[in-house]
C-alpha cells in the first residue's frame, strides 16, 4: 500500500525538517519532478523516503561549486560520466546524486 505524494507535501516535509536547508524551493520542484518522471520510466513507484533523497542528492549554487566539491570533474561531461544531473529551471543550480 503506497501514497500518493504531491509537491506540496514533499516541499513541505523538506520545509519542516531538520533537512530544510538541504534544497531550495526550485530545487525541491526539480528534484521532485525528476522523481516522478523517473517512476514513470521505470513503471516503480518510489517510497516516499526523505532521509535518503536528502543523502543521495545535493544541489549546488552552480557549477563552479561541484568543481570545488570534486576534484576528478573538470566539465559538464565528467560529471555526467560520474553522476545523475538534475538542472534546476530558471537558475544555475544543479542538483546531483552524490558519488
Amino acid at each position: 500500500m503506497k501514497n500518493t505524494i504531491n509537491f506540496s507535501y514533499f516541499r513541505n516535509w523538506f520545509l519542516n525538517s531538520q533537512y530544510k536547508n538541504n534544497f531550495s524551493i526550485d530545487g525541491l520542484s526539480s528534484l521532485y519532478d525528476y522523481l516522478v518522471n523517473l517512476e514513470e520510466e521505470l513503471e516503480t513507484e518510489f517510497d516516499f523516503d526523505p532521509i535518503a533523497f536528502a543523502c543521495e542528492y545535493s544541489e549546488y549554487e552552480n557549477f563552479e561549486e561541484i568543481k570545488e566539491n570534486y576534484n576528478s570533474i573538470e566539465t559538464i561531461q565528467d560529471l555526467e560520466n560520474h553522476t545523475t544531473i538534475i538542472e534546476v529551471v530558471g537558475t544555475d543550480k544543479l542538483i546531483i546524486q552524490n558519488f
